[in-house]
């Protein structure tokens, strides 16, 4: 099978070069202990690559997970160093990793999960348990090369406090690369001992496994099907504390199969283990519904819209960063536009006043789009960082305990390509 990405010295020389052209040399080897008059910076941030060595994935507080050359590693000082690294052949497909607050590791491939509970000394092999509590299991691929991104997620944050307990909730983004997978929501209550699909999306006639890198017509239908509720992928899933509500928001357009944009709001009850979702808005592409960035902070909703597809002659995209109570979201009478940036996005986090969010670099006329405001919304402003090239920032993570943002840089729109930090200078 050919890997999504080798990790190896060509990714830190490329990145050494990116910042040669930029007119900034600066070495990608230095750590998150150097000063920060070593790293390049904007007026409201310092912005650096990760640091040399294995492919970071995620990171929480000090400790970072990473992968390459045939193993995953485990940095207890943001990266800097490494631990722990354990050989694991298929490193170089991994899609999704997430720490628990246990110290539990979740990661993933293209269509196997695994849990390490020891630091990465040793993991094992999950199967995901489906709704009805039977083992639920990967399709067969029509082409081995494209067995599609059963687990990998375009937001970054998945776990929360919920009533006292940590729940992991997360959703897949897919359907683009990879090979045809079926969409779901995915969740754990257990430290990522078990984990379990919250909800299935249905049967997508225009992403059946035909074969093909994305999937597309007159192959092998994928989903539930009994769920008329169909999609593409899921862009974020998010949790509001106020309603102990998780929110979830997909793509991606109109086929004339029924529209894929949608928004779902979803209860959880622990006693009966049993998920209630409803469907709050079903729309087509124009529209700041097809969006990402899904965050709640005092009682508010925030998100960043990513419309984009057809649209009539005398309309505008209905984009920007929008807020307003959970309740008036499907009432677009009721929501504030905070900032319009003029480009799609689906990628946005708020963390202790600060904001940050990215432009799609396809439809962009910045080579790598940064959106950040430090005063929740009241000022804003757009960074282009050209040196990385043509990137799209996904997944931002949580900053870690030297306070750095953590950043996927994918080429094109979801090709992995690096990895950058930002540091607020709030």
């Amino acid at each position: 099978m050919p890997p999504q990405q080798q990790v190896n010295r060509r990714h830190f020389l490329r990145t050494t070069i990116a910042y040669v052209a930029s007119g900034y040399m600066f070495m990608p080897h230095q750590g998150f202990g150097a000063g920060l008059e070593a790293f390049p910076s904007t007026d409201h941030f310092w912005y650096r690559p990760q640091p040399e060595g294995p492919y970071i994935d995620s990171q929480h507080e000090n400790e970072a997970f990473g992968f390459g050359d045939g193993k995953v590693f485990l940095s207890q000082d943001n990266g800097d160093t490494w631990s722990q690294n354990t050989p694991f052949p298929n490193a170089d497909n991994i899609t999704f990793s997430c720490f628990l607050k246990n110290g539990n590791i979740l990661f993933s491939t293209r269509t196997k999960l695994y849990l390490s509970t020891d630091k990465l000394k040793t993991f094992k092999q999950l199967t995901v348990k489906n709704i009805d509590g039977n083992d639920y299991l990967p399709h067969t691929p029509k082409n081995p090369e494209f067995p599609g991104w059963y687990f990998h997620s375009l937001d970054g944050v998945h776990t929360w406090d919920v009533e006292g307990r940590e729940m992991l909730v997360w959703g897949n983004y897919c359907n683009v690369i990879g090979g045809a997978v079926p969409v779901n929501i995915y969740y754990s209550t257990d430290n990522g001992q078990t984990v379990k699909i919250a909800y299935s999306f249905g049967q997508n006639p225009r992403f059946t496994d035909n074969g093909t890198r994305g999937g597309g017509q007159d192959g092998t239908l994928l989903g539930a099907p009994g769920n008329k509720v169909i999609c593409r992928h899921i862009h974020c899933v998010a949790y509001n504390p106020d309603e102990k509500a998780f929110y979830a928001c997909t793509g991606d357009i109109d086929r004339g199969h029924g529209h894929e944009v949608h928004w779902l709001r979803g209860t959880y009850n622990l006693e009966n283990d049993a998920w209630d979702w409803k469907v709050l808005v079903s729309v087509n592409a124009n529209s700041r519904y097809k969006a990402g960035g899904i965050n709640f902070v005092d009682g508010k909703l925030y998100w960043i819209a990513d419309a984009n597809g057809p649209k009539l002659p005398n309309r505008t995209y209905d984009r920007g960063i929008f807020r307003c109570d959970p309740k008036d979201i499907a009432d677009p009478r009721k929501h504030e536009r905070l900032f319009n940036p003029g480009v799609e996005s689906a990628n946005m986090i708020i963390e202790d006043g600060v904001i940050l969010a990215s432009h799609c670099a396809p439809a962009s006329t910045y080579a790598c789009g940064i959106i950040v405001s430090t005063d929740m919304g009241k000022t804003w402003a757009q960074y282009d960082l050209p040196g990385f090239g043509a990137r799209s920032p996904v997944r931002f993570h949580k900053k870690n305990s030297d306070g750095w943002f953590r950043v996927d840089l994918r080429s094109g729109w979801i090709d992995r390509a690096e990895v950058i930090y930002l540091k607020p200078k709030s």
